[in-house]
């Protein structure tokens, strides 16, 4: 059962992540010519479950698998799609998850999706801080029931999702 914990801001979160990107630099090599932070802990000032996300865009996919044994040795569990198609998720820490690992072949929406709406709370405070309370106030509502959490926060997720992707559109002068 995997309690559900979110904290405010962490500052070292940044580092914690390019500590992690260069190991997997290293394990993965050329295959991955990009490393992105992503998820809560990439956004400065955002409540969020100290849980690094971290997006390693591959030129092939298929390859992925093959690296699960030097996964493993940095600690990772592989989890495979996990419930979206065309990814590879891997997860460290078991039950006291550290690291989220979501890898995504270059060229996905979802690659998108997720730098979309990690920028689009960077720029937005109100979006920022409405989400920040909710997921808070989850926490609080449903320390152990992770399930109930993640439910919890779908339609502001969705909303954000939206306004996330009209914004990055727009700002990036793609129609």
């Amino acid at each position: 059962m995997r309690n559900v914990e979110v904290t405010s801001y962490n500052e070292a979160w940044p580092a914690m992540f390019e500590k992690e990107a260069d190991s997997l630099r290293k394990i993965f090599g050329e295959v991955v010519p990009a490393i992105h932070h992503i998820g809560s802990t990439a956004v400065p000032g955002l409540h969020a479950k100290p849980v690094i996300d971290i997006l390693p865009v591959v030129t092939d996919i298929s390859v992925v698998d093959t690296y699960e044994e030097k996964m493993a040795a940095h600690g990772y569990e592989a989890k495979g799609e996990n419930g979206i198609a065309g990814r590879r998720f891997f997860q460290k820490g078991g039950d006291d998850r550290t690291h989220h690992v979501h890898v995504f072949p270059k060229g996905s929406s979802e690659i998108v999706r997720h730098l979309a709406f990690r920028d689009y709370l960077r720029a937005h405070k109100r979006a920022r801080e409405k989400y920040g309370r909710l997921k808070a106030e989850l926490a609080v509502r449903f320390p152990e029931d992770i399930d109930a959490y993640i439910a919890g926060k779908n339609n502001v997720v969705k909303e954000i999702e939206k306004q996330a992707m009209i914004w990055y559109r727009t700002k990036a002068g793609r129609r």
